[in-house]
């Protein structure tokens, strides 16, 4: 149960009332970035709150239980605020949010009504409108080991064991020609087959998309090394730009086994019985 604090109570008792709605966003980098509904900028909390963003919601909802909760923002993608380069490289996937009422004729006066966390987010035009997720979120994610044929382990990491800054797991190489937004042809990957980079992960190393990282789709041969990004990078490729790749792995017993010989970190079941072995009944004659 929230307490209203009683400036704001009495303003809410009012017959007129002068409230404006404000939503903090704090990136998982700590950069703070404070939006309003209002017609002035409004100094909350100790944030500022910009009001030239035509910031607005959507209703707030919120149920019983452990159900998930949440609602919409929307608001202008501008340089000095929010950047659409930015919402392209992921720097505010995860985003802690809170919705803020406050009285803009005296803004100490204010209540946090809601806090969660960014969701799926839509680009229309010169704006956008985020989801916000409540806490209860968290609730649906998955805690612990998974019962699964295939590995759980995240491939490098410290229950997986395998070195990839090894050269038969790591390559450096430079972009040779662009076919598409997130599609590229590559040069220094020759010493490597199809497919050894399907599932790994990219870096880019120069050019305008330094430090953006993401996962590569599929990795072919077709005159040449040809890599496909599951995630578009937030500027255009040009040739010339480098990057780093690690290679990929499907969490597959036959793949850990034989592409990187780690059969004793596997950390899956592949010898759990599938969903056939459960529905089988006897029939006649003992089969």
């Amino acid at each position: 149960m929230k307490t209203i604090p009683p400036g704001l109570a009495a303003a809410l008792a009012g017959g007129v009332t002068t409230l404006a709605r404000g939503w903090r966003l704090t990136r998982r980098d700590g950069v703070v970035i404070a939006l309003t509904e209002h017609d002035e900028d409004l100094f909350v909390d100790g944030t500022l709150f910009r009001a030239a963003s035509g910031a607005s919601g959507s209703e707030d909802a919120s149920a019983l239980g452990f159900a998930v909760g949440g609602g919409e923002m929307s608001a202008a993608l501008t340089s000095d605020l929010i950047d659409e380069a930015d919402l392209d490289a992921g720097r505010y996937d995860g985003a802690a949010i809170e919705l803020i009422l406050a009285d803009w004729s005296a803004p100490e006066n204010f209540l946090v009504l809601r806090r969660a966390t960014l969701g799926e987010v839509r680009r229309e035009g010169g704006s956008f409108q985020a989801e916000l997720r409540g806490l209860s979120a968290a609730l649906n994610m998955v805690r612990g080991r998974l019962f699964t044929a295939g590995c759980d382990a995240d491939l490098g990491d410290a229950r997986c064991t395998v070195a990839l800054d090894g050269p038969a797991y790591r390559a450096d190489g430079t972009v040779a020609g662009v076919e598409g937004p997130g599609l590229l042809t590559a040069s220094g990957l020759d010493a490597h087959a199809a497919g050894w980079f399907a599932q790994g992960r990219l870096v880019f190393t120069g050019g305008a998309n330094e430090g953006f990282a993401t996962e590569v789709k599929a990795h072919g041969i077709d005159g040449g090394a040809r890599l496909e990004l599951w995630q578009r990078p937030p500027a255009p490729l040009a040739p010339g730009d480098g990057f780093t790749v690690t290679a990929g792995c499907d969490r597959r017993f036959e793949t850990c086994r034989d592409r990187f010989a780690n059969t004793a970190n596997f950390r899956g079941f592949p010898h759990m019985p599938g969903n056939d072995a459960v529905l089988r009944v006897a029939l006649p004659g003992g089969q």
